[in-house]
């Protein structure tokens, strides 16, 4: 009984010293390489981000973007390679029969396909974006989601072939599965174009406001903050829509991207001013209280009025 004991101890030991020894080197060099590419990813990622501020430009280049994501992308496919290589190293050394288990694997890996069709989806839906370059790290981008009413709309902060996140204007980070996204509008790919409505009284004339909104198209386009947002001149397209009581007059401006509503609302401003300056009055509206308490705004006559004149205008953009 000793004998066999010590035997079996003198095994242990010899395990210990041969195959335990290579586990502990496998596990040590596993969670070296993975630090190591984790760091080297940042760094990858941390030097596009200062040769994009180091340029001269106000928005990101498509290629920085997609480095941006490639480099993202590349870091964690190397992670997942490294813990799979180390798990199949340490196996062996346990004397697990590796090949025997390729019958298994498979029968297992058509059950996890069947059982995880979502995570192969997400999986096979990021790199289709990312090699098709839909968008990238800095794009503003709307995403519409089945099940949500109205699709999220911010500056995606981090793509992968799993998730992508979105971070809104008022600070909200939306992480989404890519497989559950069912459109996306690139509202920063190439150009932009700001859209600005006018309401007028109708009692004013449509020339003189649309050669008003010209002057003031012209005077911003020479200004040096909004000229370096604008790609062409501010346009008045004429006439958008007509209501009882004013009309809307459209302006229109092609920007950088992503730089739309910087300029909608810039122009706002100045159109509100030389509105006023010319003595046309926008359509007034006031607050009243509905029986159940809540407000409906309408102008002084007692009927609807019409929308805030300046509310802002969804611009447009390329999908």
């Amino acid at each position: 009984m000793s004998l066999s004991l010590t035997t079996h101890l003198h095994g242990v030991g010899l395990w210990a010293r041969g195959s335990g020894l290579e586990i502990v080197l496998l596990l040590t060099g596993a969670i070296l390489l993975t630090r190591f590419a984790t760091w080297l990813g940042g760094k990858i990622t941390a030097r596009i981000d200062a040769n994009a501020r180091e340029t001269d430009v106000l928005v990101r280049s498509e290629a920085s973007k997609h480095r941006h994501a490639m480099a993202s992308v590349i870091t964690w496919v190397t992670l997942v390679v490294i813990y799979c290589a180390t798990a199949v190293e340490i196996l062996a050394r346990l004397y697990v029969p590796v090949t025997e288990l390729v019958a298994p694997a498979a029968v297992v890996a058509v059950a996890l396909g069947f059982g995880a069709q979502r995570i192969v989806q997400d999986l096979l839906a990021g790199f289709f974006i990312i090699t098709e370059r839909q968008y990238g790290f800095g794009d503003l981008i709307r995403l519409s989601v089945p099940g949500l009413p109205d699709p999220a709309i911010g500056t995606v902060q981090d793509v992968n072939l799993r998730v992508t996140t979105v971070r809104t204007i008022d600070g909200e980070v939306i992480i989404t599965p890519n497989g559950q996204i069912t459109r996306v509008t690139n509202l920063s790919r190439e150009w932009a174009r700001a859209v600005v409505d006018v309401p007028v009284p109708v009692t004013a004339d449509v020339n003189q406001v649309s050669d008003l909104l010209r002057t003031i198209g012209e005077e911003a386009y020479k200004e040096t903050k909004l000229r370096n947002l604008l790609l062409l001149p501010p346009d008045v397209v004429g006439v958008q829509n007509i209501d009882v009581d004013h009309f809307q007059v459209r302006m229109v401006a092609r920007t950088l991207p992503g730089k739309q509503f910087d300029v909608a609302r810039m122009l706002r401003i100045r159109i509100a001013a030389g509105l006023r300056l010319a003595g046309i009055n926008l359509p007034a509206t006031q607050e009243t209280s509905e029986p159940d308490g809540n407000s409906n705004p309408s102008n002084a006559s007692g009927a609807a009025g019409p929308p805030d004149p300046f509310a802002p205008s969804e611009p447009t953009g390329t999908e």
